[in-house]
Protein backbone atom coordinates (compact mmCIF):
# COMPACT_ATOMS: atom_id res chain seq x y z
CA UNK A 1 0.00 0.00 0.00
CA UNK A 2 1.15 3.74 -0.72
CA UNK A 3 1.44 6.54 1.81
CA UNK A 4 -1.75 7.84 0.16
CA UNK A 5 -3.44 4.69 0.80
CA UNK A 6 -3.88 3.36 -2.52
CA UNK A 7 -3.02 0.03 -3.72
CA UNK A 8 -1.96 0.66 -7.42
CA UNK A 9 1.30 -0.72 -8.17
CA UNK A 10 4.78 1.75 -7.23
CA UNK A 11 6.57 3.19 -10.07
CA UNK A 12 9.34 5.65 -10.65
CA UNK A 13 6.88 8.81 -9.81
CA UNK A 14 6.12 7.83 -6.15
CA UNK A 15 9.85 7.04 -5.61
CA UNK A 16 11.01 10.62 -7.72
CA UNK A 17 8.58 12.27 -5.20
CA UNK A 18 9.54 10.65 -1.90
CA UNK A 19 13.07 11.27 -3.03
CA UNK A 20 12.51 14.70 -4.28
CA UNK A 21 13.96 14.73 -7.86
CA UNK A 22 12.54 13.92 -11.58
CA UNK A 23 11.14 10.53 -12.24
CA UNK A 24 14.56 10.78 -15.60
CA UNK A 25 16.61 11.03 -12.21
CA UNK A 26 14.96 7.85 -10.87
CA UNK A 27 15.72 6.07 -14.20
CA UNK A 28 18.83 6.87 -14.33
CA UNK A 29 19.73 5.48 -11.08
CA UNK A 30 17.56 2.69 -11.14
CA UNK A 31 19.26 2.01 -14.58
CA UNK A 32 22.83 2.07 -13.30
CA UNK A 33 23.70 5.28 -15.46
CA UNK A 34 27.03 7.00 -14.11
CA UNK A 35 25.75 10.76 -14.48
CA UNK A 36 24.34 11.11 -10.86
CA UNK A 37 25.53 12.71 -7.87
CA UNK A 38 26.60 10.56 -5.18
CA UNK A 39 24.16 12.46 -2.61
CA UNK A 40 21.56 11.93 -5.48
CA UNK A 41 21.75 8.42 -5.80
CA UNK A 42 22.00 7.94 -2.03
CA UNK A 43 18.62 9.47 -1.76
CA UNK A 44 16.68 7.73 -4.89
CA UNK A 45 18.41 4.10 -3.22
CA UNK A 46 16.54 5.20 0.17
CA UNK A 47 13.52 6.07 -1.16
CA UNK A 48 13.53 2.79 -3.03
CA UNK A 49 14.49 0.64 0.08
CA UNK A 50 11.53 2.79 2.04
CA UNK A 51 8.83 2.29 -0.75
CA UNK A 52 9.84 -1.16 -1.43
CA UNK A 53 10.03 -0.65 -5.24
CA UNK A 54 10.54 -3.06 -7.67
CA UNK A 55 11.62 -2.33 -10.96
CA UNK A 56 9.67 -4.05 -14.11
CA UNK A 57 12.59 -5.70 -15.35
CA UNK A 58 10.30 -7.12 -18.27
CA UNK A 59 9.09 -3.70 -19.06
CA UNK A 60 12.38 -1.81 -18.65
CA UNK A 61 13.81 -4.26 -21.59
CA UNK A 62 11.34 -3.46 -23.73
CA UNK A 63 12.19 0.42 -23.19
CA UNK A 64 16.31 0.04 -22.92
CA UNK A 65 16.61 -3.14 -24.81
CA UNK A 66 18.89 -4.38 -22.07
CA UNK A 67 17.73 -6.73 -19.21
CA UNK A 68 20.78 -5.77 -17.45
CA UNK A 69 21.75 -9.53 -16.50
CA UNK A 70 25.13 -11.47 -17.19
CA UNK A 71 24.90 -15.13 -18.08
CA UNK A 72 27.57 -17.10 -16.24
CA UNK A 73 28.62 -20.44 -17.96
CA UNK A 74 30.51 -22.24 -15.66
CA UNK A 75 31.54 -26.32 -14.56
CA UNK A 76 33.60 -27.09 -11.66
CA UNK A 77 32.12 -25.19 -8.87
CA UNK A 78 32.97 -27.92 -6.19
CA UNK A 79 36.82 -26.60 -6.59
CA UNK A 80 37.47 -23.56 -4.73
CA UNK A 81 38.94 -21.32 -7.37
CA UNK A 82 35.80 -21.14 -9.90
CA UNK A 83 33.77 -21.30 -6.33
CA UNK A 84 35.46 -17.64 -5.45
CA UNK A 85 35.89 -16.31 -8.78
CA UNK A 86 32.19 -16.37 -9.33
CA UNK A 87 31.14 -14.55 -6.20
CA UNK A 88 34.08 -11.64 -7.33
CA UNK A 89 32.47 -11.90 -10.51
CA UNK A 90 28.95 -11.47 -8.70
CA UNK A 91 29.94 -9.10 -6.08
CA UNK A 92 31.57 -6.82 -9.11
CA UNK A 93 27.94 -7.36 -11.60
CA UNK A 94 25.81 -6.13 -8.61
CA UNK A 95 28.14 -3.29 -7.73
CA UNK A 96 27.41 -2.02 -11.82
CA UNK A 97 24.12 -2.54 -11.67
CA UNK A 98 23.57 -5.89 -12.87
CA UNK A 99 22.34 -9.41 -12.01
CA UNK A 100 24.02 -12.63 -12.39
CA UNK A 101 22.41 -15.90 -14.08
CA UNK A 102 24.38 -19.24 -13.35
CA UNK A 103 24.91 -22.02 -15.67
CA UNK A 104 26.02 -24.98 -14.15
CA UNK A 105 27.41 -27.74 -16.34
CA UNK A 106 28.03 -31.05 -16.03
CA UNK A 107 30.67 -31.44 -18.68
CA UNK A 108 32.90 -29.05 -20.46
CA UNK A 109 31.90 -30.24 -24.17
CA UNK A 110 31.40 -27.91 -27.09
CA UNK A 111 27.88 -29.15 -27.02
CA UNK A 112 27.31 -28.28 -23.25
CA UNK A 113 28.49 -24.71 -23.42
CA UNK A 114 26.78 -24.03 -26.97
CA UNK A 115 23.35 -24.97 -25.25
CA UNK A 116 24.17 -22.85 -22.24
CA UNK A 117 25.08 -19.83 -24.16
CA UNK A 118 22.28 -20.52 -26.66
CA UNK A 119 19.72 -20.55 -23.67
CA UNK A 120 20.78 -17.18 -22.43
CA UNK A 121 20.49 -16.10 -25.49
CA UNK A 122 16.88 -16.94 -25.50
CA UNK A 123 16.50 -15.13 -22.30
CA UNK A 124 17.68 -11.61 -23.74
CA UNK A 125 21.33 -11.88 -21.18
CA UNK A 126 23.00 -8.63 -22.18
CA UNK A 127 26.69 -10.31 -21.92
CA UNK A 128 27.78 -13.74 -21.40
CA UNK A 129 30.89 -14.85 -19.38
CA UNK A 130 32.46 -18.52 -19.95
CA UNK A 131 34.73 -19.66 -16.73
CA UNK A 132 36.68 -22.68 -17.07
CA UNK A 133 39.81 -23.63 -16.73
CA UNK A 134 39.73 -26.83 -18.65
CA UNK A 135 40.76 -27.36 -21.87
CA UNK A 136 38.04 -29.11 -23.73
CA UNK A 137 35.88 -25.80 -22.59
CA UNK A 138 38.17 -23.42 -23.68
CA UNK A 139 38.54 -25.25 -27.27
CA UNK A 140 34.71 -25.27 -27.79
CA UNK A 141 34.63 -21.46 -26.71
CA UNK A 142 37.29 -20.95 -29.73
CA UNK A 143 34.70 -22.87 -32.08
CA UNK A 144 31.28 -20.76 -32.08
CA UNK A 145 30.35 -17.14 -31.67
CA UNK A 146 27.63 -15.59 -29.96
CA UNK A 147 24.84 -12.91 -30.75
CA UNK A 148 25.79 -11.19 -27.69
CA UNK A 149 29.27 -10.44 -25.83
CA UNK A 150 31.07 -13.49 -25.01
CA UNK A 151 34.15 -12.94 -22.26
CA UNK A 152 36.41 -15.62 -20.93
CA UNK A 153 37.64 -15.60 -17.46
CA UNK A 154 40.30 -17.43 -15.70
CA UNK A 155 41.83 -19.42 -18.87
CA UNK A 156 44.79 -17.22 -19.66
CA UNK A 157 45.48 -14.73 -23.06
CA UNK A 158 43.77 -15.50 -26.08
CA UNK A 159 43.98 -13.40 -29.01
CA UNK A 160 40.57 -14.93 -30.35
CA UNK A 161 38.34 -13.70 -27.37
CA UNK A 162 37.96 -10.69 -24.72
CA UNK A 163 39.20 -12.70 -21.95
CA UNK A 164 40.81 -11.76 -17.72
CA UNK A 165 42.69 -14.37 -16.14
CA UNK A 166 45.11 -14.40 -12.73
CA UNK A 167 48.72 -14.98 -14.65
CA UNK A 168 49.32 -18.73 -12.61
CA UNK A 169 53.05 -19.03 -14.26
CA UNK A 170 53.94 -16.00 -12.37
CA UNK A 171 52.52 -16.91 -8.93
CA UNK A 172 54.67 -20.35 -9.76
CA UNK A 173 57.59 -18.45 -10.59
CA UNK A 174 56.95 -16.84 -7.10
CA UNK A 175 56.60 -19.83 -5.17
CA UNK A 176 59.63 -21.68 -6.28
CA UNK A 177 61.95 -18.53 -6.32
CA UNK A 178 60.94 -18.24 -2.59
CA UNK A 179 62.42 -21.95 -2.02
CA UNK A 180 65.06 -21.24 -4.01
CA UNK A 181 66.16 -18.14 -2.11
CA UNK A 182 66.03 -20.05 0.82
CA UNK A 183 68.99 -22.29 -0.07
CA UNK A 184 66.77 -25.74 -1.37
CA UNK A 185 68.79 -27.01 -4.01
CA UNK A 186 65.59 -28.07 -6.08
CA UNK A 187 62.20 -27.79 -5.94
CA UNK A 188 59.82 -30.73 -6.34
CA UNK A 189 56.01 -30.07 -7.72
CA UNK A 190 53.10 -31.72 -6.74
CA UNK A 191 50.73 -30.86 -10.36
CA UNK A 192 47.03 -30.50 -10.47
CA UNK A 193 44.89 -32.82 -12.99
CA UNK A 194 46.58 -32.79 -16.90
CA UNK A 195 43.59 -31.55 -18.35
CA UNK A 196 43.49 -28.58 -16.15
CA UNK A 197 44.62 -25.21 -17.68
CA UNK A 198 45.61 -24.03 -14.29
CA UNK A 199 47.59 -26.68 -13.20
CA UNK A 200 49.52 -26.53 -16.58
CA UNK A 201 50.44 -22.52 -16.51
CA UNK A 202 51.58 -23.55 -12.30
CA UNK A 203 53.65 -26.42 -13.59
CA UNK A 204 55.36 -24.40 -16.71
CA UNK A 205 56.35 -21.48 -14.14
CA UNK A 206 57.71 -24.06 -11.40
CA UNK A 207 59.63 -25.70 -14.46
CA UNK A 208 60.83 -22.43 -15.63
CA UNK A 209 62.19 -20.56 -12.52
CA UNK A 210 64.09 -23.87 -12.15
CA UNK A 211 65.77 -23.90 -15.21
CA UNK A 212 66.44 -20.09 -15.19
CA UNK A 213 68.25 -20.71 -11.44
CA UNK A 214 69.59 -23.92 -13.37
CA UNK A 215 68.65 -26.16 -10.91
CA UNK A 216 67.60 -29.51 -11.29
CA UNK A 217 64.17 -30.02 -12.80
CA UNK A 218 62.59 -33.46 -10.77
CA UNK A 219 60.08 -35.75 -12.23
CA UNK A 220 56.57 -34.17 -11.28
CA UNK A 221 53.71 -35.93 -8.64
CA UNK A 222 50.49 -36.30 -10.17
CA UNK A 223 47.59 -34.94 -7.99
CA UNK A 224 44.11 -34.47 -8.86
CA UNK A 225 43.21 -31.07 -6.69
CA UNK A 226 41.99 -32.78 -3.62
CA UNK A 227 43.67 -33.64 0.00
CA UNK A 228 43.68 -37.55 -0.68
CA UNK A 229 46.20 -37.24 -3.99
CA UNK A 230 48.17 -35.18 -1.80
CA UNK A 231 48.42 -37.25 0.81
CA UNK A 232 49.58 -39.79 -1.39
CA UNK A 233 51.75 -37.42 -3.09
CA UNK A 234 53.35 -36.56 0.23
CA UNK A 235 54.08 -40.85 1.07
CA UNK A 236 55.89 -40.79 -1.97
CA UNK A 237 58.37 -37.26 -1.25
CA UNK A 238 58.82 -39.12 2.16
CA UNK A 239 59.70 -42.26 0.58
CA UNK A 240 62.12 -40.16 -1.54
CA UNK A 241 63.35 -38.21 1.23
CA UNK A 242 64.49 -41.40 3.01
CA UNK A 243 65.89 -42.91 -0.08
CA UNK A 244 68.05 -39.73 -1.10
CA UNK A 245 69.12 -38.87 2.59
CA UNK A 246 72.67 -37.59 3.47
CA UNK A 247 73.33 -37.44 -0.36
CA UNK A 248 73.03 -34.39 -2.77
CA UNK A 249 69.86 -35.42 -4.02
CA UNK A 250 68.27 -34.69 -0.61
CA UNK A 251 64.23 -33.58 -0.81
CA UNK A 252 64.05 -30.60 0.79
CA UNK A 253 61.30 -28.17 -0.63
CA UNK A 254 58.04 -29.20 -2.39
CA UNK A 255 55.68 -26.83 -4.40
CA UNK A 256 52.27 -28.38 -3.84
CA UNK A 257 49.60 -26.53 -6.61
CA UNK A 258 47.03 -26.14 -4.78
CA UNK A 259 46.50 -25.32 -0.80
CA UNK A 260 43.50 -28.48 -0.73
CA UNK A 261 46.72 -30.97 -2.07
CA UNK A 262 49.14 -29.50 0.36
CA UNK A 263 47.04 -30.29 3.16
CA UNK A 264 47.36 -33.63 2.66
CA UNK A 265 51.08 -33.41 1.80
CA UNK A 266 51.50 -31.73 5.39
CA UNK A 267 49.77 -34.86 6.84
CA UNK A 268 51.51 -37.54 5.43
CA UNK A 269 55.05 -36.01 6.27
CA UNK A 270 54.03 -35.66 9.31
CA UNK A 271 52.38 -39.64 9.50
CA UNK A 272 56.09 -40.40 7.87
CA UNK A 273 57.80 -38.82 11.31
CA UNK A 274 59.03 -35.35 8.91
CA UNK A 275 58.99 -31.99 10.11
CA UNK A 276 57.88 -29.45 7.81
CA UNK A 277 60.11 -27.17 7.23
CA UNK A 278 62.63 -28.70 8.91
CA UNK A 279 62.92 -31.56 6.63
CA UNK A 280 61.32 -30.07 3.86
CA UNK A 281 59.59 -27.17 3.26
CA UNK A 282 56.16 -26.56 1.90
CA UNK A 283 54.55 -23.96 -0.47
CA UNK A 284 50.66 -24.60 -1.56
CA UNK A 285 48.82 -22.19 -4.11
CA UNK A 286 45.63 -20.30 -3.15
CA UNK A 287 45.67 -18.77 0.24
CA UNK A 288 41.93 -20.24 0.99
CA UNK A 289 41.00 -19.13 4.20
CA UNK A 290 41.73 -22.28 6.13
CA UNK A 291 45.58 -22.99 5.08
CA UNK A 292 46.69 -20.02 7.65
CA UNK A 293 45.24 -22.77 10.88
CA UNK A 294 46.93 -25.49 9.10
CA UNK A 295 49.97 -27.05 10.93
CA UNK A 296 51.98 -25.32 10.23
CA UNK A 297 50.37 -22.56 8.96
CA UNK A 298 51.07 -22.81 5.34
CA UNK A 299 53.16 -20.64 2.85
CA UNK A 300 50.81 -19.71 -0.28
CA UNK A 301 50.21 -18.29 -3.28
CA UNK A 302 47.17 -15.81 -3.23
CA UNK A 303 45.05 -15.33 -6.05
CA UNK A 304 42.78 -11.63 -5.72
CA UNK A 305 39.28 -13.06 -6.95
CA UNK A 306 37.78 -9.95 -5.98
CA UNK A 307 39.88 -8.00 -8.80
CA UNK A 308 39.47 -11.12 -11.38
CA UNK A 309 35.68 -10.24 -11.07
CA UNK A 310 36.28 -6.79 -10.83
CA UNK A 311 37.67 -7.04 -14.56
CA UNK A 312 35.70 -9.62 -16.13
CA UNK A 313 32.54 -6.97 -15.24
CA UNK A 314 34.64 -4.38 -16.77
CA UNK A 315 35.73 -5.79 -19.45
CA UNK A 316 31.66 -6.94 -20.04
CA UNK A 317 30.45 -3.31 -19.57
CA UNK A 318 33.05 -2.22 -22.43
CA UNK A 319 31.92 -4.67 -24.63
CA UNK A 320 28.14 -3.43 -24.29
CA UNK A 321 29.78 0.04 -25.05
CA UNK A 322 31.33 -1.37 -28.31
CA UNK A 323 34.99 -0.34 -26.89
CA UNK A 324 37.90 -2.37 -27.17
CA UNK A 325 39.50 -3.05 -24.00
CA UNK A 326 42.54 -5.05 -23.38
CA UNK A 327 42.88 -6.72 -19.87
CA UNK A 328 46.27 -6.86 -17.97
CA UNK A 329 46.14 -10.20 -16.26
CA UNK A 330 45.54 -10.01 -12.13
CA UNK A 331 49.05 -11.15 -10.82
CA UNK A 332 48.95 -12.93 -7.93
CA UNK A 333 51.09 -12.82 -4.43
CA UNK A 334 53.40 -14.77 -2.69
CA UNK A 335 52.16 -15.05 1.29
CA UNK A 336 55.18 -16.49 3.53
CA UNK A 337 54.15 -18.38 6.96
CA UNK A 338 55.40 -20.97 8.84
CA UNK A 339 56.01 -23.96 6.61
CA UNK A 340 58.99 -22.69 5.11
CA UNK A 341 62.12 -22.09 6.47
CA UNK A 342 65.80 -22.42 5.14
CA UNK A 343 67.46 -25.50 4.07
CA UNK A 344 69.41 -27.48 6.65
CA UNK A 345 72.83 -27.66 5.16
CA UNK A 346 73.74 -31.18 3.97
CA UNK A 347 77.13 -33.20 4.15
CA UNK A 348 77.77 -34.12 0.47
CA UNK A 349 78.01 -37.78 -0.62
CA UNK A 350 82.25 -38.81 -1.42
Amino acid sequence: MLPDGSTRSLGLSDVAARAGVSHQTVSRVVNGHPNVAPGTRERVQRAIAELGYRPNTAARALVTGSTRTIGLVTSHINQYGPAQTLLGLEKAARAAGYSLSVAILDDDSEVAMREAVDLFVGQSVDAVVALSTYGQAVDALRRFEAPVPLIAVQVGRDDARPTVWVDQEVGAALATRHLLDLGHRTVHHVTGPGDSLEARGRRVGWRRELEAAGAPVPEVLCGDWWPSSGFAAGRELAAMARAARGTADEVTAVFVANDQMALGVLNALCEEGLSVPGDISVVGFDDVPECAYYLPPLTTVRQDFAELGRRGVELVLARLRGEELEADPVLPELVVRASTAPARLMPRAV
